[in-house]
């Protein structure tokens, strides 16, 4: 079972910020962890702040950036790029999992790698940002961010359909539509689904979510984007 880094300082300097040790470790207690340590608190009042101050920075570039795109194409593009799965996979490339606190029931069933949870801290972690530094620098940190998210188009429809969008690349090479299997483990209020997509012998992902729909989802995105790297 894997354990939380005590040391926060790579994690840091991956950011690239500074943040008062007790506003970080408070972004990174997850509830369950709380609830094992006398009720101390938790992330998700960052979160809640975080969500926040994530679309209204996205919202800005984009409406800066693009101003001949209409609303609608807008709200579109920020909501793939504000997406969980998008959140998670910007967690996993900063290795945000092995520094959650989690208790031991999330750690039992794989809670370092679950979207809902990677996403929510990250969130968390730019509300505690925002309070600790202020919104310009919380605001340049979520561009730093999502910026290889917003340097790639593509990636927009693939963060915001990604089922679609592989069905779209197994066609376009020529192979079988995917097929995806489903397992899940852990007690009925607190499942953990775990999703296979395989798209003939092209590629095979796998993908985990609270959901079934969120586990297919992240499978999904994991293979298009090896499609896409392989296209390219």
């Amino acid at each position: 079972m894997a354990e939380s880094s005590t040391d926060r300082g790579p994690l840091l300097a991956t950011l690239g910020v500074s943040l008062n040790p007790a506003v970080l470790e408070h972004a990174l207690t997850h509830r369950s962890f709380a609830y094992e340590n006398g009720g101390i608190p938790h992330n998700e009042r960052l979160e809640f702040l975080g969500d926040s101050v994530l679309g209204l920075s996205v919202t800005q570039k984009l409406y800066r950036e693009n101003p001949d795109l209409p609303e609608g194409a807008l709200a579109k593009m920020r909501a793939s790029v504000v997406s969980t799965v998008a959140l998670a996979e910007i967690a996993q490339t900063i290795g945000l999992g092995g520094y959650l606190r989690l208790g031991r029931g999330e750690e039992l069933t794989g809670g370092r790698e679950k979207a809902s949870i990677l996403a929510d801290t990250m969130e968390a972690l730019i509300g505690a940002v925002y309070l600790d530094q202020g919104l310009d620098t919380a605001s340049a940190l979520v561009l730093r961010l999502v910026e290889p998210l917003l340097a790639d188009p593509a990636r927009f429809g693939a963060a915001m359909d990604p089922k679609t969008s592989l069905q779209e690349a197994a066609a376009a090479h020529h192979a079988p539509a995917p097929v995806y299997t489903m397992e899940s483990s852990g007690p009925d209020h607190d499942r953990v689904f775990v999703a296979t997509v395989t798209v003939g012998e092209l590629v095979t992902a796998v993908g985990q979510g609270s959901s079934k729909k969120h586990a297919e989802m992240a499978a999904a995105l994991t293979a298009w984007t090896e499609l896409s790297a392989r296209a390219s």
